[in-house]
Formats: structure tokens, C-alpha cells, sequence
């Protein structure tokens, strides 16, 4: 019999290979902070506050939110750190409800990360790039929906081309980035008056029915980070011991930075102030510095969110070849045209879903907050999921090793799931019709699956990553 390929590198020479192909924990605790703070904050923080302020009745409760949407996240933080370590690789969530869900709901998460999650924070981010690219010029009723059209066009083609962003000008535009939130904390607390009528306590001013819930919506999409920033875990030295002490650091660092710029914000402009503005942070510098101050943070806001865009475009083009090559019924997405074009048909795919939901902004009061209607509500229902499949996965797998365990098992994984069930809730609730077009799309999925029940038949690679 002819020896194969595949017997020429077994099996002492495969185990070789899969060493040295696993994760190597070689970051610090430092390390690791600094990582889950540069995912974690983005351009969401320029633009959220304003949304937050118009769905509170007075600005104690308004910085409460930001401090309860810290709390929130560190509880759902310590939850993927379990699942993680327990179950590293690399397809993050899709995988954690594999092993829990099945191959149904792993397929609907691929779907929904297709033409929900992903795209829509594609459109999203395109939306914060032009409300603020607005701000320097205007291009005149639709200029902000121009402008995300325009950004999603050039990225997509930019990324198609194979034209990546290298290291050292990451990090340049993330130092624009926290330049800029920066100015605002120094603008707020020290170069203009504090805006009149400003009500720190709790109690309503107002009685104008606004929702709590949703301001949690906003506020905790601007903590949106967390849950893949946990993955990680496996590169820290030492990871047992210092996952959870980078966890708890590094968003006790970002409730504190979000906590500021908006006591910032709330100083200068007022609760009524922010809540009427479409780009707050410009609108706090034109008060210190006047045009002058809304041009340079209004490039700095749109430079942050064309970075956050690039980034979201190149991850999420890969997911979706990953469910191209997974199931048969898109393996149109599963090609990959060269080394250095990468996978065209999934960037095509993905840029034609963004651009229709940029286009939502022709018809709705504001394209950022239609994205975050259209996005929330799945994104909760499949939080909440994982949130579940932790408690599943520990009936199911009780003597798989756990490097780390959640403490206060089941009091912390159960107040994330009901946390999670409560936003789900309020995204469908209190939020406007973008939140149903999500659910559609959605059960779109569901009746692709009622049709056609092979489709989430597992394949090969489906059952190497399950193991």
C-alpha cells in the first residue's frame, strides 16, 4: 500500500506541528490590559452619550448607567473567561454554542453574525464616520448616509485589493483616538463654564416616560468588546491566576475613562444639551475652541471610526468565508481568491448587505440609532445564549478541566443571563422599526433551515473544531 501524504506527518510530527501552531502565553497581565482596553474603547463613545442623555431624566442617572453598564460587562467578562480557557478556539461564540446548542443554532448565529451583527456594526461605524465628516462639510439633507455609503465603498475595495493597515499606523490612529477623548475631559472639566441647570441626582426633572433600558442598550453597545477581547486568554503567562485580574483592571480603566468624558460632556453641554446632539463631542469643542475645536475632533471621531470600520470589514468578510466553507449552501462565500485578494466573494456579499442598511438611513430619524435597533436585539438574544451555555456545558462536560471558573457560580452567570434577558427585552420594546427588520432577518435564517434541513449538517471542519 502507498504511503500518503497524511501518514508522511503522523503522528509525532502532527503533535509537533499542533505545539507549535497553539496560542503561547506570552503576554503579561500589562499586556493583556492594554489589548482589552484598545479593543474595547472605539468611536462608539463619541457618538452613544448624546443617545443615552435624551433616554434619562437627569444626569445622576445618566453617569449611573455608564457606572451599572461597567458592572454588567465585568460580570459577562468573567462568564467567556470560563468558557475560553475551558473551550479555546477560534470560533469564539459559534463554537461555545456548538457544543451546547447544536449545529442549528451554531448555523443561526453564523447567519445572523452575516447579515445582522457584523454588517450592521459595519453601518453603524460608517454612521459615526458621517455624522462627524459632516461636521467639516457637509454634503447637504443626507450628507451623513453619503458619507457611510462612500467609506463602506472605499474600505471594501480597499480590502478586496489586499491593502491592510500595518502596525505602526494602527497605533497612530489609536493615539489620535485617545488624543481626542483626552481634549474632551480637559475641554469639559477646565476650558469652559459649567453648562446652567445641571442636575446630578437621581431624581427625574422631568417626566418624559424615557427608558432606562434602552439607555442600556446604548451604553452597553459602547462597551461591545469585551466578549472577544476574553479570548485572549490563552496567550497570557500564568493565565489561571492573571485572566481575571486583566478582566477586572482593564474595565475598571474603561468605566472609569467612559464615566469622565461623560461627566465631561454633561458639564459642558447639559443633559438637554447632549441629548439634542447628533456629534457631541464636536459640539463640546466648538464650545472651547469654536470651528476650530469641531474640525479637529470631527477628524479625529471619523479617522477613529473609519479604523474601527476597516477592522470590523476584514474580520467579518473572514466569518463569513468561514460559513461559506462550513455549509454548502454558501460556498460561494468559501473562496478564497488568492493569497492576496483573500475571500472577495464574502467581501462583495458583506459591502452589498452594509450598503442596504446604510440606505436605511434615507428613511429613518437617524442611521447610527436605526443600526443599533437593527443589531441589538440579535445580539442580545445570542448573548444571552452564551450566557446559558455556560450553565449547560457544566452538565454537560463536568470533568472537562477549567482553568478558570466564574465566581460566585451560579449567582454571577445567572445575573448576566437575566441582565442579557432584560436588554433583549428593551431593544424590542422601547426601540423603532429597525429593531424588527433584525428579527426578520433573523427568522430568515430559521425558515433556510426549515427548507433545506442538510444545511447545518456538520462537516469535516466542523467536527475537528468541535473536538
Amino acid at each position: 500500500m502507498p504511503i500518503t501524504k497524511q501518514e508522511t506527518i503522523a503522528p509525532d510530527i502532527q503533535q509537533k506541528l499542533q505545539k507549535e501552531e497553539a496560542p503561547r502565553p506570552v503576554l503579561g497581565a500589562v499586556d493583556a490590559i492594554a489589548l482589552i482596553v484598545g479593543i474595547v474603547i472605539g468611536a462608539g463613545i463619541f457618538r452613544t452619550p448624546s443617545l443615552v442623555a435624551a433616554n434619562v431624566d437627569s444626569g445622576g442617572m445618566m453617569l449611573g448607567v455608564w457606572l451599572l453598564g461597567g458592572a454588567v460587562s465585568l460580570i459577562g467578562a468573567l462568564c467567556y473567561a470560563e468558557l475560553t480557557t475551558t473551550f479555546p478556539n477560534t470560533g469564539g461564540d459559534y463554537h461555545f454554542l456548538m457544543r451546547a446548542f447544536g449545529k442549528r443554532t451554531a448555523f443561526l448565529f453564523a447567519w445572523a453574525r452575516m447579515s445582522v451583527i457584523q454588517t450592521g456594526s459595519v453601518a453603524l461605524l460608517a454612521f459615526i464616520f458621517g455624522d462627524y465628516a459632516s461636521q467639516i462639510y457637509s454634503l447637504g439633507e443626507y450628507s451623513a448616509v453619503f458619507y457611510a455609503a462612500l467609506l463602506v465603498c472605499t474600505l471594501t475595495a480597499i480590502n478586496i485589493a489586499g491593502i491592510h493597515m500595518g502596525a505602526g499606523a494602527q497605533k497612530l490612529l489609536t493615539t489620535v483616538e485617545v488624543l481626542g477623548i483626552v481634549l474632551i475631559i480637559v475641554a469639559g472639566f477646565f476650558l469652559i463654564p459649567e453648562a446652567s441647570e445641571i442636575s446630578y441626582s437621581f431624581t427625574p426633572v422631568t417626566n418624559s416616560g424615557n427608558s432606562l433600558g434602552l439607555a442600556m442598550v446604548f451604553v452597553l453597545l459602547t462597551f461591545g468588546g469585551w466578549n472577544e477581547a476574553a479570548y485572549i486568554s490563552a496567550e497570557i503567562s500564568n493565565g489561571k491566576k492573571k485572566i481575571a485580574m486583566a478582566l477586572i483592571a482593564s474595565i475598571l480603566v474603561i468605566t472609569l475613562v467612559y464615566f469622565l468624558v461623560n461627566l465631561a460632556f454633561l458639564r459642558g453641554l447639559g443633559l438637554e444639551g447632549m441629548a439634542e446632539s447628533n456629534a457631541v463631542a464636536g459640539d463640546l469643542l466648538g464650545v472651547a475652541f469654536g470651528q476650530t475645536g469641531i474640525v479637529i475632533i470631527s477628524l479625529m471621531v471619523a479617522i477613529a471610526a473609519m479604523t474601527s470600520a476597516n477592522a470590523t470589514i476584514f474580520t467579518g468578510a473572514r466569518s463569513n468565508y468561514a460559513l461559506g466553507r462550513d455549509f454548502s449552501a454558501f460556498s460561494f462565500l468559501g473562496k478564497w481568491k488568492s493569497r492576496l485578494k483573500g475571500p472577495v466573494n464574502a467581501f462583495l456579499v458583506q459591502g452589498g448587505i452594509a450598503l442596504v442598511l446604510v440606505s436605511f438611513g434615507l428613511f429613518s430619524r437617524s442611521g447610527f440609532e436605526t443600526m443599533i435597533d437593527y443589531t441589538a436585539p440579535v445580539f442580545w438574544f445570542f448573548l444571552l445564549l452564551v450566557g446559558i451555555s455556560l450553565f449547560i456545558l457544566r452538565k454537560k462536560e463536568p470533568h472537562k478541566k477549567r482553568p478558570f471558573r466564574v465566581p460566585l457560580y451560579p449567582v454571577l452567570p445567572l445575573i448576566f443571563c437575566l441582565s442579557s434577558a432584560y436588554l433583549l427585552y428593551s431593544s424590542i420594546v422601547y426601540t423603532g422599526w429597525g429593531a424588527l427588520a433584525g428579527i426578520v432577518v433573523l427568522a430568515a435564517g430559521i425558515v433556510i433551515l426549515f427548507l433545506n434541513p442538510s444545511i447545518a449538517e456538520k462537516t469535516k471542519s466542523n467536527e475537528l473544531h468541535s473536538n
